[in-house]
């Protein structure tokens, strides 16, 4: 190994949570107005702004579902190319939003994470 040459740069990825908020916005956004938007843009927590490719994207009646595949860029994520899938439906009048896990995500079991029990174990950053 050359002791002179300097280190790789490391290629950068996002979050799931970056990847879910992308696939929510775009889903939100078609459900409102019925158009696509793809790719998708996000604003990420210290203020940069970040474009994610739809993997798949479809609507029925009431609800929007965008998929995006995570790229984790260099870090060893084992969660590095898999499929995050929001799906957004409207809901009753007056009663805001809701979260739900669908098939990969957690619930919460116990206190002492900024999550309370019993909801799905989706960061507060991504939930704004």
């Amino acid at each position: 190994m050359d002791q002179g040459a300097p280190p790789a740069k490391l290629r950068t990825g996002f979050t799931t949570g970056a990847c879910a908020t992308a696939a929510a916005v775009a889903a939100g956004g078609a459900l409102l107005t019925g158009r696509w938007t793809d790719p998708v843009q996000i604003r990420l927590p210290r203020g940069a702004e970040a474009s994610f490719a739809l993997a798949t994207f479809r609507t029925g009646e009431g609800w929007a579902e965008a998929a995006v595949i995570k790229d984790a860029g260099d870090d060893p994520d084992v969660t590095h190319g898999a499929t995050v899938v929001a799906r957004v439906e409207h809901g009753a009048p007056g009663s805001g939003v809701t979260f739900r896990a669908g098939p990969g995500v957690g619930i919460v079991t116990r206190p002492g994470l900024p999550i309370p029990p019993g909801e799905p174990a989706i960061n507060p950053v991504p939930r704004r």
